[in-house]
């Protein structure tokens, strides 16, 4: 109960978040990656020199009239993603910048060694982007569908549909401050948001979702065995009951996912570092959104007195 009895911190707390993440999104942007852009996307390994750090590589591409959008570094290899440049300018672009760091015991073929090497163009990268907005408005619509049909049986003392609203308002939460976080941190240059990132956010939402429907379907067998005349403290016991199996469940992806952040590649790290922000959101807004905003209903338009 006592979850329930702080509802307006808990939902002011939710809010300040929320319009945080906006605000962030707002001023920061979201910096598309060649997914959603077009692009040239390559890994290289400069042999010749190990030492050589990213921003030492990024001056050499701005020295041959090329401003790469991103170079990450990871056990001596760099992930560059660049401009749409044809192949013929890439190759002699990658023959410069190996000239520079030649060296006489090295041959010049391999001074840089290419692991992978995507050219996505500009008509694919928008495909990509309308194909992904679609994906999310279409989950989000599925979530509030199949609410509603879960929880047809429960009329009093909330509508079956509020909790499918409640749900939403909770993954839209849930969303908004990864998304907000990725805003600043691709306006610093560590990141660009790519298909991997909403790959990361259609997780959350079936993650979060998950959650959320463990509790309310705790609500919901607690008022068919207690009625609805005291919905704050069914809700209130209901919480009680499946927080520490929301917990637990969450910590244990929490820890794995932390792991994959700090010790898995550089292709990985960040679509779990995404991931580890959402379920940790997620679980918050099952516990301290979504079920308090199911009170504030109840409080707002079908209280009894």
């Amino acid at each position: 109960m006592w979850i329930i009895k702080y509802t307006k911190i808990w939902l002011i707390l939710g809010l300040v978040l929320i319009i945080a993440s906006i605000a962030s999104i707002a001023v920061f942007g979201l910096k598309l990656g060649p997914d959603f852009v077009g692009g040239r996307t390559v890994e290289w390994e400069v042999i010749s020199k190990p030492d050589l750090s990213s921003d030492e590589l990024k001056q050499t591409f701005i020295d041959n009239e090329q401003t790469p959008r991103v170079i990450t570094k990871q056990d001596n290899t760099f992930k560059i993603e660049l401009e749409p440049i044809n192949e013929e300018d890439y190759t002699k672009l990658k023959d410069a910048i190996a000239l520079k760091y030649d060296t006489e015991d090295i041959s010049k073929a391999d001074i840089v060694k290419e692991k992978s090497n995507v050219l996505i163009s500009s008509s694919v990268g928008e495909e990509l982007r309308n194909r992904a907005i679609i994906a999310i408005i279409v989950v989000l619509v599925a979530i509030i569908v199949f609410m509603t049909y879960v929880f047809r049986g429960i009329s009093y003392p909330v509508p079956s549909r509020f909790y499918g609203f409640t749900a939403i308002i909770a993954l839209i939460h849930d969303i908004i401050i990864p998304t907000g976080i990725f805003a600043y941190l691709s306006s610093i240059g560590i990141l660009q948001i790519d298909v991997l990132f909403i790959i990361a956010l259609l997780s959350i939402l079936g993650s979060s979702v998950n959650d959320t429907i463990v509790v309310f379907d705790r609500v919901r067998e607690n008022v068919r065995r207690y009625g609805g005349d005291k919905f704050e403290e069914i809700v209130g016991k209901s919480i009680d009951q499946s927080l520490a199996r929301s917990i637990n469940t969450s910590l244990t992806l929490l820890v794995v996912l932390g792991g994959i952040f700090l010790y898995g590649g550089a292709s990985v790290q960040y679509f779990a570092l995404a991931l580890f922000l959402g379920i940790f959101f997620g679980t918050y807004s099952s516990i301290f959104i979504a079920s308090p905003l199911l009170i504030v209903f109840y409080r707002t338009w079908y209280k009894k007195d």
